[in-house]
Parts: structure tokens; sequence; C-alpha cells
């Protein structure tokens, strides 16, 4: 028996911490290309006009020999000339008129994708906090950020051109692109959204696809693997996207929010995206306002249980969409919303329940209660009538006073008619709990008299 295995078997413990490390090689695998010694090619802006294409064309090969970064001491030769070379063909797309001509395109994609597309290493939820662990970044970001650069500069040069390059820019480049937002690196990610959202602008026959493409990545997310980093950046390429639909929203815009949006609450990731999410249901509220209800509803189906964090983030969006929603559409969620706020004012979580309180803050939300106060009060009252007798915190004692006088002056026949019907109801209780108390007192009397009697 080896000594590892003896070690793990008496101490498990041992084993789990083996397997919690973690490599800091870098969050992807490159196939890299061993090369002959590279020479470097004269200068474009150096060169007769005419020889220019056929130079642009051998420096976009060179650039696609991928290096080891693993091996900082290896190739230094060849690492510096790619990197002169990334900068010199991003200067001449940038700087340069008519430089993108069609025989340009297949090499030029073909180089962009030897350099960024690759094997991103799935990565297990229980080895990865996003909290606590810090992103594994890409060992060779020094040249693929020239890279992801020289790639965006092509795509918003005026010379670009999208009847050439959708040959090579299809719905594979295109799923390529996409799973490379699973990177743990922020610099990338954030690079590849300015990539995919130019293309979205560019090339119209790929936008369903591209949207299509996001939504299977989330569903996979929400019901299969519950990882992926790049929720956030996804979702702000969507705000876009949402932003610009055309009215009437198709039924397929609208189930995309009540099938894949809306159950993106549900994860226990929310934190990481919720700011880009909120946003995009924002924006489909302020192009439909009677997508009111399916929204205010489903939060509601999904309200957190357990964890404050969440529900803080909820209540917060809740009062954000209050907001925006015409006062008209309040009358067909208002109660079960007041129902989970009273649930929230209880919450022992002290800022849970300060959060759910603020409510009152808003305008637009005390505007709505007013309107519909017969029907929120009494939800309500029970709640703060209880935190009156029992709460010690200050703080919350002050809000809900507060509310409690806003109420008042919206209504004070039902305030006095509730509060009435409240204490009748409490002394009932009082009542029966002395009843249940001297029930049980009678019942114990009885057994030690037949004990007694036994003995």
């Amino acid at each position: 028996m080896s000594n590892k295995y003896f070690v793990d078997k008496i101490d498990p413990y041992n084993k789990i911490q083996q397997k919690k490390r973690r490599s800091g090689t870098g969050s992807s695998l490159f196939n890299t290309k061993s090369s002959t010694e590279q020479q470097t090619l004269p200068l474009l802006r150096d060169t007769p006009a005419t020889e220019q294409e056929a130079l642009f064309i051998s420096k976009l090969n060179q650039c696609s020999i991928i290096y080891n970064f693993d091996e900082p001491l290896i190739d230094i030769r060849g690492k510096e000339i790619k990197r002169a070379c990334l900068s010199e063909i991003d200067e001449y797309v940038v700087n340069g008129k008519g430089v993108l001509s069609e025989p340009v395109y297949p090499e030029l994609i073909q180089m962009v994708a030897s350099n960024i597309f690759r094997i991103i290493p799935p990565v297990e939820p229980v080895l990865y906090d996003p909290d606590e662990d810090d992103p594994l970044l890409v060992s060779s970001w020094p040249h693929l950020q020239l890279v992801y650069e020289f790639f965006i500069h092509v795509l918003e040069s005026p010379d670009f051109q999208a009847n050439f390059a959708k040959k090579y820019i299809d719905q594979r480049f295109v799923l390529h692109l996409l799973e490379l937002f699973d990177t743990e690196d922020p610099r990338e990610r954030d690079m590849l959204k300015t990539a995919l959202h130019r293309i979205y602008g560019k090339f119209i026959g790929l936008r369903s696809f591209i949207r299509k493409s996001i939504n299977n990545i989330f569903l996979r997310f929400i019901y299969e693997t519950e990882q992926f980093n790049g929720c956030a950046e996804l979702l702000e390429i969507l705000g876009s996207i949402i932003n610009g639909f055309a009215l009437p929203l198709k039924s397929e815009h609208k189930l995309f929010l009540e099938r894949v949006l809306l159950p993106l609450h549900k994860t226990k990731l929310l934190d990481q995206y919720h700011a880009q999410l909120a946003y995009c249901i924002v924006q489909f509220l302020e192009k439909d306002p009677t997508l009111a209800e399916v929204v205010i509803k489903s939060l509601l189906k999904y309200w957190p249980k357990t964890c404050s964090r969440k529900e803080i983030m909820f209540l917060g969006e809740v009062e954000e969409l209050l907001e925006l929603i015409d006062i008209k559409e309040f009358p067909k969620f208002i109660e079960p919303l007041f129902q989970q706020i009273a649930r929230s004012v209880l919450s022992t979580h002290f800022q849970v329940a300060e959060r759910a309180l603020f409510f009152w803050n808003s305008e637009a939300v005390v505007r709505a209660i007013e309107l519909n106060v017969n029907t929120v009060m009494p939800i309500m009252f029970p709640s703060l009538y209880r935190i009156t007798k029992e709460h010690t915190n200050q703080a919350i004692l002050t809000l809900v006073y507060n509310v409690l006088k806003a109420f008042t002056d919206m209504n004070a026949g039902l305030f006095e008619e509730l509060t009435v019907n409240y204490e009748k109801e409490q002394a009932k209780r009082e009542q029966k709990e002395f009843e249940r108390q001297e029930l049980w007192k009678n019942l114990d009397m009885l057994e030690l008299k037949k004990h007694a009697k036994k003995s």
C-alpha cells in the first residue's frame, strides 16, 4: 500500500484539499504550433501600395502562429515579432483606406480564429467561488488583447464589407465565440462582448441565430450546469438588443422574457449579473407595460425563502419596476405582491425588513397604495402592528410608525377599524392560548392523580 493511498484513507479531508487546488496557468487550453524561426517582415508603410495587400496577408499568416506563454522564456524573439506585427496591422486597418480587400478576409478571419478559439476547461462550482477566488487569467493576454483589438477595429472599419466576411463569420464562428464567454478572465469577456455586439449589428442574417444561441446558453445554465462566467456580459448585449425591438413585441420576444430572463432570478449566482438582468426586465416593461403582471408574479414565484442577500436584491428590483408600471396595472398583482412585502417586513434580518419598508419612500409606490388602500392596508396592518409590539430595532420601529402614519392619512376610518379588529382578534388568541394552557394543566393534574392512586 502506497503512502499516498494510506494518507487519503485515514484522512479523507487531505484528498479534498488536494482536489481544491486550482492551477494558475490560465483559464484555457491553446493548440500551440511549433514553428521555424520567424523572420521580421518589411513594414507596411515602407512597402509600395501595389505590394501592401500581399504583405498584409503574409503578416496575417505570421500572426496565426500560437506561442506558449506558460513558458515565458521560450520563443522570446518570436513572441516579440508577433506582438510588433499585431500592433502594426492594427494601426494599418485603423489608419488605412481601402485596405480590407476581398482576398484579405479569409486570412484575416483565420488569423483571429486560430488565436482566440480554444478549449475552456470546465470548472466545478464547488472548486470555484467567484466571491472568494481570483479568476484564472489567460496567460497569453499580451497577444490575445492585440488580436481582439484588431478584430474589433476591423468590424468597426468603414471599409468593412459584411458581404465578403459572411462566408467566414458564420453560425459556426458565432458558436465558438459564445463558448469563449465562459472564460474566467474578465478582460477577455469584455472584449468578447464588444466583438459580438459589433457582429450582431453588421450581420443581420445572424441576429436570430445569435439570440437563440444565447437563449440556449442561459437555459443550460439555469436547468443543468448552474455555472457560466459570461452571464453579465451576455445580458448587457441583450439589453441593447431588447432596446432595439420593434413594437408591438413579437410573441417569441415575450416567450424569451417569460421562459429565459425571469427564471434567471432563481439561480444561486444571481448577484453576479443582477444589475444587467434587471436592466433587461426594465427594457421589456418600457416597451410593453402590459407585461407587468407576468413579471411581478414571476418574481414572486422565484422569491428567495432563505437567502437574505437575494431577497434584498428582489425588493430593490420590484421597487424599480413599480416606479415604471402604469397605475392601471397595479390591481392585477397588488394583493400577492403586498402579501410578500408583509412577510419581508417581518423578516428577522434587519436589512430585509428595512428594504421592504423603504417602499413607502417611493412616490410612485405610495400613489399606487393610496389608490388601492382598501386592499393594501388590511394585508400590511397585522405585520406592522405586530412589529410595534415586538421589535427592538429603533430604526425599524421609526420606519413602521411612518408607514402607519401614512396609512392613517390615507384612510383614518379604515385604520381605526383595523386597529379595533386586530385588538379583538389578539384578545381572542390570548384567551384561546390561556384556555389551551389550562387544559394541559388539568390533564397533568389528572395524570398525577392516576399515579397517586396506583402507588
